[in-house]
């Protein structure tokens, strides 16, 4: 499949250089698919980004431009409007022939990256002893998109569960075992007892100083290595990661066991991370801490703000395991970028860790650091999403209440579906609403829970695209048709809202690429739900199975209906949602 927008640059680059010469051959065209067909198929806005350097009107410029552009067979019409805008409209031939094209290409026209590389994606990241809650939904639901269309185009991608399991907590809470009594029946804790547990720890170390003092103990105990309290160490993970497991699988996100790289896991680096930072003189002392100061970075007072790596009882932190992480994932993993999906008040934190593994040195120039940050989920109020007595909510009791309610959504509009069917479509269709509400948002910004805009079958919603792909389906199943007998490349656009739909097709490799550059999911959301809008035009003008349609033009529809459903279940897949056969 051919790639329009490449072709249409190195096209205008030569016209641009034939125009006004080499040196402004290199201008970006500024070429984007037009909202609106009246001004054609894609839209060139060069003209008015030349004008400053020619000194000349845009219009001159765009019809100068246009004078040497070579479009044939790719244009059937190139038209100048406004004051410089270049209109390009796509001749029928070549519409055909691209559609024809994608419909065959089991990759629906997804290349593979030229030079795949190799990306550790740091994702979800809970803490052990504590349950998951909403805050985790957004980490981990978009760490798992991001995953699937790195993958899909090709690179190699290592996830990572940096989970919280170690630190002074840990102290705390083990000592709390032991005086509890709890050690000698672990197998019939479960993490709500965990929980629990860790609430009435931390009471008991901020009221009680002689406890508190035997878990500052218990800490070091644990760094030592000693077998008893690794022993009860090990107990509170396994109990922490049969209930997180529990929760991956039920969100259908690909993190595994073998992806869990907790920081317990870069405990044994820290010391090294210090000496070298000694070692490049990069390490300060301030107050008795070890830190690193950094070249803008103040605090409130306009003074140089510290990165501590080492207390001044000789405690590491996160920022010490952070950069130990950085320094295991490129150079013992050998990645070329690394993303962390993080809660943007974090955002300083991956700022200042960044900059140090840079002057470091431990961080090439060419490697890509990226922090994908973002925003918090809020209740009708707008203010941080809670429960009615103010506490934090659980994942598990979210994922249970949107079940209960996606059902009852389905037992409304189809009460007819049998209990079991109807039971194992609200699984899959509660899950894609949670998922979609989220990254259909942009991810920087905080969003409302709403869920009755969630679950709703219109608007840009989950449902909304389930939906579009069930009425696909349900087209074959009228017509009694198998969709694998369909002939894909019987493809001839006539009809303008055939034009519309298949122009739209063409843009889905361009709208994964764009996550990809961007890390923005919300990118694909939109293009599916605009996809899916301009399926439904399409039904609505184009009869299928209507009696007296030729037979070219059926098989030709069908098969822009079958490459309509490909691209909405492989789109909706790269978000890791599934589809549904009936809803």
């Amino acid at each position: 499949m051919t790639d329009l927008k490449s072709i249409f640059a190195e096209k205008f680059a030569l016209a641009i250089e034939a125009a006004y010469g080499a040196e402004h051959r290199d201008v970006d065209p500024l070429i984007n698919v037009t909202n609106n067909p009246e001004f054609g198929d894609y839209q060139a806005n060069i003209a008015m980004s030349l004008a400053k350097k020619i000194g000349d009107k845009p219009r001159n410029i765009a019809n100068a431009i246009v004078e040497n552009l070579a479009l044939d067979n790719i244009c059937a019409k190139v038209e100048i409007a406004g004051p410089g805008f270049i209109n390009l409209y796509l001749e029928n031939s070549l519409v055909n022939a691209q559609i024809q094209v994608m419909a065959e290409d089991v990759n629906l026209g997804i290349k593979p990256a030229e030079t795949p590389e190799t990306i550790v994606v740091d994702y979800s990241a809970p803490n052990v002893a504590k349950e998951m809650h909403v805050g985790h939904l957004r980490s981990t639901v978009i760490g798992d998109a991001i995953v699937r269309i790195l993958m899909a185009q090709g690179h190699k991608v290592i996830r990572q569960n940096h989970m919280g399991d170690w630190g002074t907590q840990f102290g705390m809470l083990i000592e709390y075992l032991i005086d509890s009594g709890w050690d000698e029946k672990a197998t019939h804790t479960s993490i709500g007892d965990l929980e629990l547990l860790y609430q009435q720890a931390k009471q008991k170390f901020d009221q009680d100083a002689e406890f508190a003092d035997r878990s500052r103990k218990r800490v070091v105990n644990l760094q030592g290595g000693d077998e008893y309290t690794l022993k009860l160490w090990r107990y509170l993970v396994d109990e922490s990661m049969l209930h997180f497991s529990q929760v991956y699988k039920r969100l259908g996100v690909l993190l595994e066991e073998t992806d869990n790289c907790p920081e317990s896991f870069y405990n044994p680096l820290l010391d090294k991370v210090i000496s070298d930072l000694e070692e490049i003189k990069l390490l300060e002392i301030s107050e008795g801490a070890g830190v690193i100061f950094l070249d803008g970075f103040k605090d409130r007072d306009d003074k140089p703000l510290p990165m501590i790596v080492r207390k001044s009882d000789g405690a590491y932190l996160y920022a010490t395991t952070d950069i130990a992480a950085v320094r295991y994932r490129l150079n013992e993993l050998q990645a070329g970028r690394l993303i962390y999906v993080t809660d943007a008040r974090q955002s300083q934190h991956f700022a200042m860790l960044f900059a140090a593994v840079r002057r470091a040195g431990w961080a090439a120039e060419d490697v890509k650091l990226d922090h994908m940050p973002f925003g918090t989920v809020l209740g009708p109020n707008r203010k941080p999403f809670k429960t009615r007595d103010g506490g934090t909510i659980k994942l598990v009791d979210l994922l249970d209440e949107a079940e209960l309610k996606t059902a009852s959504v389905i037992e409304k509009k189809n009460s007819e579906m049998p209990e079991k069917q109807r039971q194992e479509a609200a699984k899959v269709i509660s899950i894609a609403a949670l998922k979609y509400a989220d990254l259909s948002n942009d991810r920087i910004k905080d969003y409302v829970f709403d869920w009755d805009r969630m679950l709703a079958l219109d608007g840009n919603t989950a449902p909304y695209l389930q939906n579009a792909y069930v009425r696909i389906l349900s087209i074959f199943r009228k017509g009694d048709i198998e969709r694998q007998t369909i002939d894909k490349g019987a493809v001839i656009i006539q009809a303008s809202s055939e034009r519309t739909l298949a122009l739209k097709l063409f843009q889905y490799a361009a709208a994964v690429e764009a996550v990809t550059e961007r890390l923005e999911p919300h990118r694909l959301c939109t293009f599916l739900y605009e996809l899916a809008s301009c399926f439904h035009s399409f039904y609505e003008a184009c009869p299928i199975l209507k009696d007296g349609i030729e037979k070219d033009v059926r098989n030709s529809r069908l098969a822009l209906c079958d490459l309509s459903a490909r691209v909405i279940k492989d789109g909706l897949g790269l978000l890791g949602i599934e589809t549904v056969e009936q809803m």
